[in-house]
């Protein structure tokens, strides 16, 4: 009963600050989708809105995670916004001599790194401040892919491009650094071009779990977490569940099916669902802080805050680590994830990944928990919607 007051509070805080079409409201979760519905226009993935996303819920997350002041915070997600707009007119500016940017909370502004300092002018007009480096993001990324076309073993977690050390970083578990095939590995990465090692303590792993009760969704006996409401279901984890395999909700009545599904390679897919469920813009805050209205899906800057919520840790916040990385994972490697300072557990996986208001993507998998500390790892929500063809659903 604990989810479905939740799920019930979500709907009636979101109903008192902005309307949307549904239908069928009856009694039942509210966090699947609409059998009946008209789409609104699809709203830009970058579009950032006036509107403050600081509720009470969010700045208690980021006091207790990210250890700010209320007011430290407010000014944070401020600024946080800001650079989010800055982002991409800075890149424009920079052209090709571009090599990443991120979000600096010592200056509260966006830093953009530049390989040719005759574009320092235009990108400082755009809002950033500048760091002059040797490698372009194109370099980097060229050998990024070289390195995604080997074959890593165990013991390699994976592999990024760090845009303030101007290098394309990976991560060896501490205790299989000494294997051959791991420094083997390393040896053939590091010939592909700037490369530096750095050690992690555990290796990734995906954070579906087996069935436990009160939690969002289940597939068969697996449980996962919903991540955001689309018109017409809602996305997860691609590996929670294959293409075709049906879907129950929290109290284990019948949403759906996954209608597309992919893992490994990438880890998104989405549930078409009906049955009396239907979509609402809404993060839950399981009741620890005030629930999320979701209104967009600009994608945060590396340094930037983001928060995370699941069904077994339920809400989290920390920073951006990095993004665009390939996780090596058991199964096989995950490309173009966002990699995360936020803790999870089993259960939490496909869960939502929000910065502010705007959808960031679903969680995927990390190391780690929420008592030790630990990192994980999100899809991006953006690269979903484009592969799937969904609208978000937004306030």
């Amino acid at each position: 009963m604990r989810c479905k007051n939740v799920l019930r509070t979500s709907l009636a805080a979101a109903l008192a600050i902005s309307a949307w079409a549904t239908v069928g409201l009856a009694s039942g979760p509210a966090s699947a989708a609409a059998a009946d519905r008209v789409s609104p226009p699809s709203p830009s993935p970058s579009s950032v809105t006036d509107e403050a996303p600081a509720s009470a819920g969010l700045l208690l997350a980021m006091r207790r995670d990210l250890g700010l002041a209320e007011g430290q915070a407010r000014r944070r997600l401020a600024a946080e916004k800001t650079a989010t707009a800055v982002q991409q007119r800075a890149r424009r500016a920079a052209g090709p001599s571009y090599a990443g940017a991120w979000f600096d909370p010592a200056t509260n502004r966006l830093a953009v790194a530049v390989a040719d300092a005759r574009v320092s002018g235009a990108v400082r007009e755009s809002g950033a401040s500048v760091r002059l480096v040797r490698h372009s993001a194109r370099q980097l990324g060229a050998a990024k892919a070289r390195i995604d076309r080997l074959k890593a073993p165990g013991g390699v977690s994976g592999w990024h491009i760090d845009p303030k050390a101007n290098r394309v970083v990976v991560d060896v578990v501490t205790s299989a650094a000494a294997d051959n095939d791991v420094r083997d590995f390393v040896d053939r990465a590091r010939a592909t071009g700037p490369v530096v090692v750095r050690r992690t303590p555990e290796a990734p792993r995906t954070l579906a779990a087996g069935t436990v009760g009160g939690d969002p969704y289940y597939t068969g006996n697996v449980r996962c977490s919903i991540g955001f409401s689309v018109y017409g279901g809602f996305v997860t984890a691609g590996h929670c569940g294959q293409a075709g395999a049906s879907v129950s909700g929290w109290d284990r009545s019948a949403i759906g099916n996954f209608q597309g599904s992919s893992f490994p390679g990438d880890d998104y897919a989405w549930v078409s669902v009906g049955n009396g469920w239907w979509t609402v813009p809404v993060v839950l805050g399981w009741g620890a802080v005030s629930d999320q209205l979701v209104r967009g899906s600009a994608e945060a800057p590396i340094g930037a805050s983001i928060c995370r919520s699941g069904s077994t840790s339920h809400w989290h916040c920390g920073t951006v680590l990095a993004t665009n990385e390939t996780v090596n994972y058991s199964q096989g490697a995950v490309y173009q994830m966002t990699k995360t300072s936020v803790c999870a557990e089993p259960g939490d996986s496909g869960g939502s990944f929000i910065s502010g208001d705007q959808a960031q993507g679903v969680t995927s998998g990390g190391w780690g928990n929420c008592t030790s500390g630990g990192e994980t790892w999100h899809q991006p929500v953006n690269e979903i919607l484009g592969r799937y063809g969904l609208t978000l659903h937004t306030s």
